[in-house]
């Protein structure tokens, strides 16, 4: 396969890195920014899972089925060993008024430079992953994340209380109407922003079909480059595959526009690590043929062939 889509990402890295205004920001790390770009990538060519650093397939089918599924507890996460979003979760119970334990406030910036601090947090982490799975009680007051992502793709509550599955209504109008204009997704809701534990970074995505292919353009608000948008890349071409097995068509382009681009202070030495290294050929995405229903998929009907990137490169999440 074509290694032509992995050079659109290390290019906005570079640019970034050369380009980009230092800024401050809510974490307390800092930023490297810019405002403004767009790549686009062939999903024809080859799945755009980057090989200049291993990034695990598995986790973001996971991620994205929980999505579709309108979860917005991590437990299901912590079922399939996904711990992405655990931090967020993690914040909500370390700062009310039932927790005990050590102090963890500020506790991202504190485990990165403290190894003491560090092995309390892991600790905790430890002990709070275990009650979400055991304890349904403790799951359901700490597991939820607010009405983030699955909750407004498939129960956005509208002014008169009705409930709309903004994935099944868009399927369904690509099936109808492929040429419409009106193909869109939303996860920004104004209204439900203050009860998300962070709101969305992809906030709206519009399909296009054209030659009996469908493609995918998603609107990022907020894009963290390093370790971010190699998931946001892999999860929305995903989704294209998704949708258009489901609808019968082919795949076309996935194309990624973004607000706020940036690299974290603390992932200079990162991405430079991973600059250095040359692309090597894109993976293949094999989906599970007896089934085209979206909502019928699991992890296990999902799969990468043909993947040999180069070894995974570790940082710091920003919280």
């Amino acid at each position: 396969m074509s290694i032509k889509n992995e050079p659109a990402y290390l290019e906005l890295c570079r640019y970034v890195l050369t380009n980009g205004i230092d800024r401050q920001d809510r974490t307390g790390v800092g930023t490297r920014s810019i405002f403004g770009y767009q790549m686009k990538f062939n999903l024809k060519e080859g799945f755009p899972l980057l090989t200049t650093k291993k990034v695990p397939f598995r986790l973001i089918a996971s991620e994205l089925l929980w999505f579709l599924k309108g979860d917005t507890n991590i437990r299901y996460l912590l079922k399939h060993n996904n711990n992405i979003w655990n931090e967020w979760a993690f914040k909500n119970w370390v700062e009310s008024d039932e927790y005990s334990g050590p102090d963890m406030s500020n506790f991202g910036i504190r485990a990165q430079q403290d190894e003491e601090f560090n092995q309390l947090y892991q600790e905790q982490m430890k002990e709070f992953k275990l009650r979400i799975l055991e304890d349904d009680s403790f799951a359901d007051k700490y597991g939820h994340l607010g009405d983030v992502y699955g909750k407004q793709w498939r129960h956005w509550k509208s002014t008169q209380g009705e409930t709309i599955d903004q994935i099944s209504q868009v399927i369904e109008d690509i099936k109808k109407n492929p040429q419409s204009r009106r193909l869109i997704v939303s996860a920004w809701n104004p209204e439900d922003i203050p009860t998300m534990a962070l709101p969305p970074c992809h906030t709206l995505f519009q399909f296009y079909v054209q030659d009996g292919q469908l493609s995918c353009q998603l609107y990022q608000r907020s894009g963290d480059l390093f370790l971010g948008i190699p998931f946001n890349i892999a999860s929305y071409a995903l989704l294209t595959h998704l949708i258009a097995k489901e609808c019968g068509l082919e795949v076309g382009e996935f194309i990624h526009t973004l607000g706020d681009a940036h690299i974290y202070h603390n992932h200079f030495d990162q991405i430079k690590e991973q600059l250095s290294r040359t692309p090597r050929q894109a993976p293949t995405l094999t989906l599970n043929d007896s089934k085209s229903d979206i909502f019928s998929f699991t992890v296990d009907d999902l799969s990468i062939e043909g993947y040999q990137p180069h070894p995974a490169i570790k940082a710091p999440v920003a919280v």
